[in-house]
């Protein structure tokens, strides 16, 4: 169980209204924050909110985004060598999701800095690789996470959960 926290933009995509109460997440990587990218073709950003880990993937069809978003976070941490046994038990863990308002001022800041950076990227360098992108922003580093950066943290919090 973990909380898809979205913002209104995307909510209104997911013909789903907010729960207003969720259960405590049962993932080791916590929560995910996401917004639409408005590109061709249109675009989800989701931003883990422990780690700032960005993972991007088609919006279309929106309204399975939360089902599709496991295997996506899959492929991307498989990419970043986290362990099979790590990712087989966080995408077992993300089969319930309760989609949630945004609280995270922190995570809101960080998702649309990471908007931009892609959308300056993607213009400069013609990238069009999904996971390429999200691996590129992994590199950043980031305040709110005291300039570390996400692909770090995230080292951090697999041999946490797997020691």
């Amino acid at each position: 169980m973990f909380a898809l926290h979205c913002t209104a933009k995307l909510r209104d995509r997911l013909n789903r209204p907010p729960e207003s109460e969720t259960l405590p997440t049962s993932t080791a990587l916590g929560d995910w924050y996401a917004t639409p990218l408005f590109w061709r073709p249109q675009l989800a950003l989701l931003v883990n909110e422990r780690t700032l880990l960005p993972v991007l993937m088609p919006l279309a069809p929106a309204v399975t985004l939360p089902e599709r978003f496991g295997p996506a976070l899959a492929q991307l941490l498989r990419r970043h060598g986290v362990r099979q046994r790590f990712i087989e038990s966080e995408v077992a863990e993300m089969a319930e999701v309760a989609i949630v308002k945004t609280s995270n001022r922190r995570v809101v800041g960080t998702m649309n800095e990471f908007c931009f950076e892609a959308t300056v990227h993607r213009e400069q360098s013609g990238a069009a690789d999904l996971l390429s992108l999200a691996m590129w922003l992994a590199q950043t580093p980031c305040g709110a996470i005291g300039y570390s950066t996400p692909a770090r943290l995230l080292q951090e919090v697999e041999k946490a959960a797997t020691h």
